[in-house]
């Protein structure tokens, strides 16, 4: 009888113990620089619908919260900066939201080279205590090709999602460095 209750004691502490962790959220404490390049060319009227809901459900509502930092370029026939804040509340949300729905198709080709030397720039700017994520978002699924030839550094530290008609090629620039301390610490804790 004295076992039988000890035991339930135990499994009662355990799931104590195991439960709130199995309810923890992933909460990121380092702010984010979020770099969004979209393609602004006459081909994003073919999947603007998609590519914004996927948008607004991927970005806006899921990564972004306040103190991390946001600008969106228009990669029409020329990248421009259509634009930039910091986020500290859900009126900044809205803004984004409305400079997403409010984003005009220019051109034939998307600069994504020039967004890409632009936010490069930016990036070099910012402290280590930032993370940096740049998110590519092609209105056509070969559209990313002319910013990725020659680009093997870019692709380095990058992940890719396609769509049947569209893409987004997400990237971590400056990460490297960070990788490799990381590896150097954990191997370090392991001697």
């Amino acid at each position: 009888m004295y076992i039988t209750v000890l035991r339930k004691f135990f499994i009662a502490l355990i799931l104590a113990g195991i439960l709130p962790l199995l309810n923890a959220q992933d909460r990121r404490t380092i702010p984010l620089d979020m770099y969004l390049i979209i393609d602004g060319s006459s081909a994003l009227e073919q999947s603007r619908s998609e590519i914004m809901a996927w948008i607004n459900e991927q970005v806006v509502d899921r990564i972004l919260m306040d103190g991390d930092s946001i600008t969106i370029w228009s990669a029409g026939d020329s990248a421009r900066v259509i634009h930039s804040a910091t986020i500290s509340g859900d009126a900044e949300i809205r803004e984004v939201r409305e400079r997403l729905g409010a984003l005009e198709a220019r051109g034939n080709t998307a600069d994504f080279a020039g967004a890409l030397r632009d936010a490069a720039s930016r990036s070099a700017q910012t402290g280590r205590s930032r993370l940096t994520h740049t998110m590519l978002i092609a209105a056509s699924v070969e559209g990313l090709q002319p910013a990725l030839s020659g680009g093997a550094q870019l692709l380095r530290w990058s992940r890719s999602e396609k769509s049947a008609r569209w893409q987004v090629l997400v990237v971590s620039p400056n990460i490297g460095g960070r990788v490799q301390q990381a590896t150097t610490s954990y191997m370090a804790s392991q001697r």
